[in-house]
């Protein structure tokens, strides 16, 4: 049985990315407003290859993961 955490922080970890609450809300602020209403989260540009097969993986799959990039994709709408 998986009992990690699956948070902003994780994910952050997971995509390679600095996980630090300070990069994270680097992060948003940067790439905020950047997706479009009919844009999944893994189709933003500014993913690489994996991160965008990641994100895409944990919603198809409903994922443990899920709950974390849905968490994320409403925070770059807002």
């Amino acid at each position: 049985m998986d009992t990690a955490t699956h948070d902003l922080n994780t994910l952050f970890a997971q995509l390679g990315l600095d996980n630090s609450d300070e990069a994270i809300e680097d992060f948003i602020h940067q790439h905020a407003g950047k997706l479009s209403d009919a844009m999944h989260l893994h189709q933003a540009p500014f993913w690489n290859e994996a991160q965008s097969a990641f994100l895409a993986e944990a919603i198809r799959e409903d994922a443990d993961w899920a709950e974390a990039v849905d968490s994320l994709s409403a925070l770059l709408r807002h």
